[in-house]
């Protein structure tokens, strides 16, 4: 049978998502824990991998498993043998052609930016931080820029092995929650680093380096050497995978990242 799990977690304590030799990865302890349950070797399918530093609360993972379990199983029972920082929301079975990557229409990510002059203490690691003054219309301007189907290699990592930059982002947004900046991102897929390199072009614009314009410049230029340095991992967020509704899987099912809801 194939089951779809709801997963969130805190990507501090982690080498990022996706399994390595030496272990210390999500999926390392994901697959460790329902292996377990399972009663076998068991592997998953993320719909987004995420990088060391990056949180989730809104993760989806598939899983094939020959042991009939109750969903509860799949739920409580793998949260006993995970770490405090990673844990399951829910869990569905699932038709066997369903995929978590494949079957996905859209991710959402969200980056908050504590922006004061006093760096973050409660908050380490779970937000970045800018103590110079920000300027959200100027940024709000900008991204608008940034909706729609663009070629995206001016915020593209050298290291991606996305075989296309072209993608079509839906949803550019941000606003200001007190000395919380909050970016919200929406797009059929995302390139490596893109989300963090364009909070890293709004945040200039934001900081008055560079007018709101120019983040059009930059996607015709199509260079990367000519946009700004990638923002730090610590504020970043996955926060949604939407499906079509025939799959039965919750709707934003995962709560928002506390500070800047919704």
């Amino acid at each position: 049978m194939r089951v779809a799990l709801g997963i969130e977690y805190d990507g501090g304590a982690f080498h990022g998502w996706q399994t390595q030799p030496g272990g210390g990865t999500v999926q390392d302890a994901l697959e460790a824990a329902l292996a377990r349950i399972a009663g076998e070797p068991t592997r998953v399918v993320c719909a987004g991998r995420t990088d060391a530093g990056v949180h989730a609360t809104g993760q989806v993972v598939h899983f094939d498993a020959a042991a009939q379990r109750p969903l509860i199983a799949w739920v409580r029972g793998v949260n006993s043998l995970l770490p405090p920082s990673v844990a399951v929301g829910w869990a569905r079975f699932v038709p066997e052609d369903f995929h978590a990557r494949f079957s996905a229409r859209a991710r959402a990510y969200r980056y908050l930016l504590l922006n004061r002059p006093q760096r973050p203490g409660l908050e380490h690691a779970r937000v970045g931080w800018l103590h110079r003054h920000l300027d959200a219309d100027a940024m709000r301007d900008a991204a608008c820029h940034l909706v729609g189907e663009h070629d995206f290699s001016a915020f593209r990592a050298a290291a991606c092995q996305a075989k296309t930059p072209v993608k079509s982002l839906f949803r550019a947004e941000l606003r200001r929650d007190g000395d919380l900046v909050v970016f919200d991102f929406e797009a059929s897929a995302f390139l490596y680093h893109m989300v963090r390199n364009m909070v890293g072009a709004l945040v200039c614009v934001g900081a008055g380096k560079r007018p709101p314009d120019w983040i059009a410049e930059l996607l015709e230029s199509r260079d990367r050497r000519l946009a700004a340095p990638t923002f730090p991992a610590e504020g970043l967020y996955l926060t949604r995978i939407r499906y079509d509704a025939a799959w039965g899987l919750p709707v934003d099912a995962a709560h928002p990242c506390r500070r800047g809801s919704e």
